[in-house]
Formats: C-alpha cells, structure tokens, sequence
C-alpha cells in the first residue's frame, strides 16, 4: 500500500514542503513519484518518517538524524534506545507535574485558610527539575555574562540560521570520529585543526577563555544529553572531543 504525500503530511502533521526537503536532502525519499509529479510513500517511508519524528523530539539535527539512519543499525534497536528515552522522559515530566500540583495545593490551602502558606517540605519544591552537570554549573557560574551572551545568540537565530548551525556541528563531529575511529592522536594537527573550527564557531556566540574552554568541553562528557549526542555518532567520542579541546585551550589559548 501508497499514501501519497499529502496524505502523509495529514498523518503525521507534517507539512508536504518539509517532506519536499526531506527528500531533497537524501533524508526521506519516496517510494516513487507518479506521472503527476506527486510523491508516494510505502510502509517503509512512514516507519522512517516516525524515526525522524523521534529524534526531532530528542534534539537531534538533520545531518545527525541521517547519519543514525544510515548507520544500518537494527531498527527496532534504535526504536528500543527512543523508546527507552521517551518513557524516562515521561516519567519526569510526571513528576514535575505532581511537584507543581502540590505547590498550587498548598498555596492554595494557605490562601483559603488566610495564613502566610507553610511549605511543608521545602525540597519536594524542586523534584523532577534535571541539575545541570558540574561542569555546566561550573561554566555557568564563573562566566555567567558569557553564558547569558550565548544564550541570548541562539535564542535570536531563525529556524534556518539554527538548522545551518546544526549542520555545521555534526559535520564537525563527524569529521572528529573519523579522526578518532583511525587512531589518530588529539595532537595531531589535523586534529587541532578541526578543534580550531570549533572554537570558531563558539566564538560566534561569545569568546571564552583557556579554562572556559576546558570547562565547555568537560561538559560534552559530563552532561548526559550532549554526551548521548557525540556517542550516539561513534561510541568514545565525548571523551576524544574533551581532550582534544583540552589540547587545544593549553597550547593556543592558554
């Protein structure tokens, strides 16, 4: 069985301009394209369009997508790992859910009661919120006016600057886990090379210093989300990016 690709933009809420682009790219080709002009696509477009879906809704960027599709890796491997993320996800969002609705109860029973409101257990305010790693923390302590540039630099970015930019940093680590994936030494200066595009890039947004640097990338190792990020394009590569960047902040920024 076809759907043609209005249908699928009904189905999956997903305008036919974006499936256009998909295909494109080389990221979700259809089945055929009918003497109309028109795109259709069988099972196996729609199962891939779930996946692309999926890692839209994990953060992921196009070129990351691709490569994790192209990867070969078992699908419901992958849809497994989704799946895995999706539930704790849930779970947290569950529970901030509860920790906001006992806050409202008990502003609220202090209202009612026309007492200053008692907060019975002071901690159970914050359950559910996710803690930044320490080397967030860290970085987001010792340079907040940095961190509060950067973060205004990417929230000002338009749906095509911001897609351009995730582009550009897959590619990067990309090109890093081949690097790595052949052995080749985070001196090397090809290496530093490519360490050095990165350092560009970041400096599009605000321009740290050696230790600042060093701290942005004990975060690619500490902080979960992006460590998954780097691992999930070639396992040990968080750590190869680290410490290339540590090189990196010693030997020219340092």
């Amino acid at each position: 069985m076809a759907w043609s690709i209005a249908e699928v933009a009904r189905m999956s809420r997903v305008t036919s301009r974006t499936l256009r682009y998909y295909d494109e790219i080389g990221l979700l080709p259809p089945a055929w394209i009918g003497s109309n002009g028109h795109r259709y696509y069988e099972e196996a477009g729609l199962l891939r369009l779930q996946q692309i879906l999926l890692m839209r809704e994990l953060g992921l960027g196009l070129r990351e997508i691709r490569a994790v599709l192209d990867s070969r890796r078992d699908q419901v491997a992958v849809l497994r790992e989704h799946h895995q993320r999706l539930l704790a996800e849930r779970d947290r969002l569950e529970t901030l859910a509860r920790t906001v609705g006992r806050t409202i109860a008990e502003l609220e029973e202090g209202e009612g009661k026309g007492r200053m409101t008692k907060i019975n257990k002071p901690e159970n305010l914050f359950e559910g919120f996710q803690a930044p790693s320490e080397a967030e923390a860290e970085v987001r302590e010792r340079w907040p006016q940095a961190w509060e540039q950067s973060r205004q630099a990417v929230e000002a970015m338009s749906a095509e600057d911001m897609e351009r930019w995730q582009r550009e940093v897959t590619a990067q680590m990309i090109r890093m886990a081949e690097f790595m994936v052949a052995g080749t030494p985070v001196t090397d200066p090809a290496v530093q090379d490519e360490v050095d595009a990165n350092y560009r890039g970041i400096c599009q947004f605000w321009t740290p210093t050696a230790e600042a640097y060093k701290g942005v990338a004990r975060t690619y190792v500490e902080d979960p989300q992006m460590r998954a990020n780097f691992d999930r394009i070639a396992d040990g590569l968080a750590e190869y990016q680290r410490d290339a960047m540590t090189v990196y902040a010693d030997t020219r920024l340092s």
